[in-house]
């Protein structure tokens, strides 16, 4: 099973950065296609709502890495992830277009200069 971790703390899951969102049935959600972490700040805040979709064990020996997405805020981008995780996810299936709007470069790769 994939594991996802999802940023809550500071802005994520936060009314207040991101409203008309329900953000504890967003967890509810991906929790029915993958197991879930918390996670406090992931240092993007500016893409809140962050999460990390880690590849399966197959998926990793095939190559794959996590997927950081970012301004995850609506529904169907949760269906858009649940669609791709039923296919195998990250190293198993290719990245949807859909999502490959919503990556964004994990911070300690922006630090470090890497793309």
């Amino acid at each position: 099973m994939n594991k996802i971790t999802v940023c809550r703390d500071c802005c994520c899951g936060s009314s207040r950065k991101v409203p008309g969102l329900d953000h504890d049935e967003q967890v509810r959600r991906l929790s029915r296609i993958a197991d879930v972490r918390l996670s406090d700040c992931l240092d993007v805040c500016e893409q809140a709502n962050v999460i990390v979709v880690q590849p399966t064990p197959a998926g990793r020996a095939a190559g794959g890495r996590p997927v950081w997405l970012g301004l995850v805020n609506q529904d169907e981008a949760v269906d858009d992830i649940a669609a791709w995780l039923r296919e195998g996810g990250p190293g198993l299936s290719e990245t949807p277009a859909i999502l490959a709007l919503h990556q964004i470069t994990p911070p300690g790769r922006r630090k470090a200069g890497r793309p």
